[in-house]
């Protein structure tokens, strides 16, 4: 199998490259970066005017399977990933059955490798059942697979119980991620606390919730030396927090999503708009000012979706009762170019180190990078491609999306991973 992508502008901060050229790929490995080149037998594209980085991760999604195929299972949610121009995805591990044990890990490997339009990372839970209280089955499930561990949905709440999780994670060299929610001060907390919460009449889930966690789980990576990472940070506060902690050279990273980077509280109206209730909540635009200069300046370190289907009925109905969650694999790509790169605020290089380099530096696997050995795990973009978010167009189950109607610019037109098309001229290679 060779393939030949004629006249694409190559970016990858990772080996200096931002220029005009051609790649040639042999055997789902790069064989060959420059110019001119030809090969003898294969399939040739011309990708003048398109844009070719190192494939990207998104490496905080729920793929709903097992338990919640009526969601999204591993099938779809891997063609959204692709739709969306992801090479490789992390799926969190609030399954039913949890995944916290070798089994779990096992499933979603063998049913990716049957069903998968992308790599399918596992990330094993911290504790048995996400109750917080045993710890999960940490070793068996490194032995297996998993490249990371976190209670995503709920965080671990005990002080002690994540001074484990992280004594045994560091054993293995895995990163733990957290989900940084005091449940004694989120309670039944629906939106942000203050403004918001008073205008719509609901209880409020206090910025304090995520940041009294955030600075106890850096307490808790000074203590055991175990990489923490921050998952979906929300406030200005706790963004200085894991400044701090970087300063001081701790192994502490941090990602955040597009919703609450380009979304705020104040996008809740009197609607009620149930897409726009996440976990945690959209906050002030003081709060996503912050966010953004934190991915200006490299404090941040991973733009993730954390993509969260649900079906129509669950979103469909009181505020107070809908679950907690948007989808994002099919439009973060098209965010991030339309809000970062397009204005000048970050470059094509930055949006490659937040969506693909460190994304597999952080949960350590294989690195992809355009040189020759490389695994061909490519993303192609149109950078001038305009188009306007439609539900009718995802390809996931799910269209909980809070940013129907958005008109955006850019957008993933071929995926290939190891060096075969997943996606190719915006459609899905069956």
């Amino acid at each position: 199998m060779a393939l030949l992508l004629k006249n694409a502008h190559v970016i990858d901060p990772q080996v200096g490259l931002n220029e005009t050229a051609d790649i040639l790929v042999r055997d789902g490995k790069i064989v060959e970066i420059g110019q001119n080149l030809t090969m003898e037998k294969g399939v040739e594209r011309d990708l003048a005017g398109k844009i070719v980085v190192p494939g990207l991760v998104d490496m905080h999604v729920h793929l709903r399977e097992p338990g919640y195929e009526q969601k999204e299972d591993i099938a779809s949610g891997t063609r959204a990933a692709a739709h969306g121009g992801f090479t490789a995805v992390c799926c969190m591990p609030n399954t039913k059955p949890i995944i916290d044990s070798a089994v779990g890990v096992e499933y979603v490997k063998s049913r990716a490798a049957a069903v998968g339009k992308c790599r399918v990372h596992v990330a094993g839970s911290c504790s048995q059942g996400l109750a917080g209280e045993t710890l999960s089955e940490m070793g068996d499930m490194v032995a297996h697979g998993a490249v990371a561990f976190t209670d995503d949905g709920r965080g671990v709440q005990g002080a002690g119980m994540m001074r484990r999780v992280m004594d045994y994670a560091a054993q293995f060299d895995r990163v733990v991620m957290s989900h940084c929610q005091d449940e004694d001060l989120v309670g039944a907390g629906q939106v942000n606390e203050g403004i918001a919460s008073t205008r719509l009449g609901m209880l409020g889930w206090p910025a304090e919730g995520e940041e009294i966690q955030i600075a106890r789980d850096i307490a808790i990576c000074r203590l055991t030396g175990c990489p923490l990472h921050v998952q979906h940070l929300t406030t200005a506060r706790g963004l200085e927090l894991v400044r701090a902690a970087k300063a001081e050279g701790l192994p502490v990273t941090c990602e955040v999503t597009p919703h609450h980077l380009f979304l705020t509280e104040d996008a809740i109206g009197d609607d009620y708009n149930t897409f726009l209730k996440v976990n945690p909540p959209l906050r002030t635009a003081e709060d996503a000012a912050a966010l953004i200069e934190g991915v200006v300046d490299g404090t941040v370190d991973a733009i993730v979706t954390d993509h969260a289907p649900h079906t129509e009925y669950e979103k469909n109905c009181e505020f107070e009762l809908a679950p907690f969650g948007m989808t994002g694999l099919e439009t973060a790509l098209a965010l991030v170019i339309t809000n970062l790169v397009a204005p000048g605020k970050i470059t094509w290089e930055r949006a490659v180190e937040l969506m693909a380099v460190r994304p597999r530096a952080i949960l350590r696997v294989e690195r992809v990078a355009l040189e020759p050995g490389a695994v061909a795990d490519l993303t192609v973009v149109d950078p001038e491609a305009a188009w306007t978010v439609d539900a009718d167009g995802f390809l996931s189950k799910a269209t909980n999306s809070g940013f129907i109607g958005a008109e955006l610019t850019g957008r993933a037109t071929d995926v290939y991973v190891g060096g075969y098309a997943t996606l190719e001229d915006g459609a899905i290679v069956e």
